[in-house]
């Protein structure tokens, strides 16, 4: 959920000080294991170019655990950890913050309660202090409750009558109708309204435990020096949080349409169908193939088909999503109104063109290249690594997952990518959804109505 920007003195700083990496090879980052006096565990990233560390962090359990009718809160939580802890009410420990050059933050996604910490070295004992008083004496303050709660409602109005956010409801909505991946994470204007203090409290207290805690960690610091950072940041945490399972999800709605009028020139589109969890032996597969179908940008067969051979659209584009329980293979465009059947029906092509086709020689190995290329761009600053350490945990990746990825790509083969869109796509199970006045196409079913 978008917020107010804050701590802007102490990212300047941590920028100045060098925050940004230079790009560099896979095999040179070395990963380590490191485990703290008090049990806490977490994966190292050493450098020394810059006297910084960050810290990346996630519980397992998102924003599909919250209540039925108060999604949105664990969104709501997150973006009020900082406004105040401990004997510190918001302002204070806002200035504290500032004074120390430090940045906390914090946010929820679907299956994840994510934050971070990013602190130059001489300071990191007392932010490590603070990310510990935030992360179990949260104040939640009625003052500070009420501010986020109407930024965050301001903001759900706003997203209300943006064609790109409507879509995105509707679409999960339609797919997962009786599933928490269904419901809007961010919540709805009744569900904000519906979170108490109390329910923020026993999210808090129920679901931040050290069994549940993923930690990547990037900088200028040993292992030695880490193990007692990790417990004077995490120690403080109950061992055990409360158990949780979600049930998986088979997806709905295979080959609806779903159209929202409105009055907009250009409709915005959303399709897609089932796709697979990050776990499946054939996801570098899949991947490789996305990146060919629709996930390669101006190289993608989509972009070609849509917008360059026949302008189309600006931009189309597709993606794979995997969540803890279920998998998604989705795309979007947007496009005039007068040529959302025309876009639709290309899009359909392109989906059993790859399905019954697979690739060539020539795409397979431009693609190859580039997904290989590029994956040194993804280390150029210490927050996008420490979030990748934990990704890694997540996955159960391995921890050398950085050094070994490019061979799982450069092992896929021509068979592997059609045997892959044979059993991924299918495209009379797209579920689409359109927003705007289209053209050449009609509903076969009533959208769904989001709420929380």
């Amino acid at each position: 959920m978008a917020r107010l920007a804050r701590n802007v003195l102490p990212v300047f700083l941590l920028l100045a000080a060098g925050l940004l990496f230079v790009p560099r090879a896979a095999s040179a980052v070395t990963v380590e294991r490191v485990e703290s006096p008090g049990g806490i565990v977490a994966w190292l990233v050493r450098d020394s170019m810059v006297p910084l560390v960050s810290i990346e962090f996630s519980f397992r359990g998102g924003a599909a655990l919250d209540p039925a009718g108060k999604t949105g809160m664990a969104e709501l939580t997150s973006s009020l950890l900082d406004e105040g802890a401990g004997d510190m009410d918001s302002q204070t420990f806002q200035r504290k913050l500032s004074d120390l050059a430090v940045s906390i933050s914090f946010g929820a996604g679907m299956d994840t309660f994510r934050g971070s910490l990013k602190s130059l070295n001489h300071t990191r004992d007392e932010a490590a202090d603070l990310l510990a008083l935030a992360l179990t004496k949260p104040r939640f303050d009625e003052d500070a409750v009420e501010r986020i709660r109407q930024q965050v409602l301001a903001a759900l109005t706003r997203q209300s009558t943006d064609p790109n956010k409507i879509a995105g409801q509707v679409w999960w909505k339609a797919v997962f109708p009786d599933h928490p991946y269904g419901l809007p994470s961010e919540g709805t204007v009744e569900t904000i309204g519906a979170i108490t203090v109390d329910d923020m409290r026993g999210l808090v207290s129920e679901r931040f435990s050290r069994d549940q805690l993923i930690v990547g960690v990037v900088g200028d610091i040993t292992p030695e020096e880490l193990g007692p950072l990790l417990d004077r940041a995490f120690g403080g945490l109950p061992a055990k949080g409360k158990p949780f399972t979600l049930s998986e999800p088979k997806p709905q709605a295979a080959g609806q349409i779903f159209v929202v009028e409105r009055d907009v020139p250009q409709s915005v589109v959303l399709f897609g169908h089932g796709g697979i969890r990050r776990e499946d032996p054939d996801w570098y597969a899949a991947y490789t193939m996305n990146y060919i179908l629709g996930g390669g940008g101006f190289a993608s067969r989509l972009y070609d088909e849509v917008r360059e051979k026949r302008g189309l659209a600006y931009s189309v584009y597709s993606y794979m999503t995997p969540l803890s329980v279920a998998g998604v293979y989705t795309g979007g465009v947007s496009t005039a109104n007068a040529r959302v059947g025309e876009s639709i029906d290309v899009i359909r092509a392109e989906w059993a063109r790859m399905s019954d086709e697979g690739v060539s020689e020539e795409e397979l190995k431009d693609a190859k290249t580039y997904l290989t290329g590029s994956f040194p761009l993804r280390f150029t600053n210490t927050g996008s690594i420490a979030r990748m350490l934990v990704g890694m945990q997540y996955n159960n990746l391995g921890i050398r997952h950085i050094e070994e990825r490019n061979a799982f790509i450069e092992a896929v083969t021509l068979e592997d990518i059609r045997r892959v869109a044979k059993r991924l796509l299918k495209p009379e199970d797209l579920t689409v959804v359109i927003v705007g006045k289209p053209e050449g196409v009609k509903a076969t079913a009533k959208a769904p109505r989001i709420g929380g």
